[in-house]
């Protein structure tokens, strides 16, 4: 999915559409990327002359992710972030580099959706944690 495909999925539009690609492999994980650029919002203030990718930012990229793993569930409805749990942040993400997130689903329970999310910038882990959402009409 290129962004085009992505804004026909959720309802996120620049500044705040956060992935620029994504794709689901045969084992059932989201793959996602997002290359920052440096001019984006979030790193204007954070931190001048040293900008740093927001750690709740990465949460809401790898969220955004989570979302193509939906794609045939979230038709007619949004999807809200019900809870962030277990989040490391290990690794600086800045300027320059392409993030890229791996989110498979852990369980569901009716229109509530568990994940385990993972963001790299090549080999490093910068960001893990457990994310969850309700798709609601």
């Amino acid at each position: 999915m290129n962004r085009d495909d992505i804004k026909k999925l959720i309802p996120h539009r620049e500044p705040m559409l956060l992935v620029d690609d994504a794709r689901v492999t045969e084992d059932d994980v989201a793959i996602g990327h997002y290359t920052v650029r440096g001019d984006e919002w979030f790193v204007q203030g954070h931190f001048p002359g040293n900008p740093v990718v927001p750690g709740v930012v990465l949460c809401e990229m790898m969220g955004q992710t989570c979302c193509v793993l939906l794609a045939d569930k979230i038709v007619g409805t949004t999807p809200y972030f019900t809870g962030i749990d277990k989040v490391k942040f290990r690794n600086s993400v800045v300027p320059g580099d392409t993030i890229e997130m791996h989110c498979r689903i852990k369980r569901s329970l009716r229109t509530f959706y568990f994940t385990e999310c993972e963001a790299y910038v090549g080999d490093k882990l910068c960001a893990s944690g457990e994310l969850s959402f309700a798709l609601v009409k």
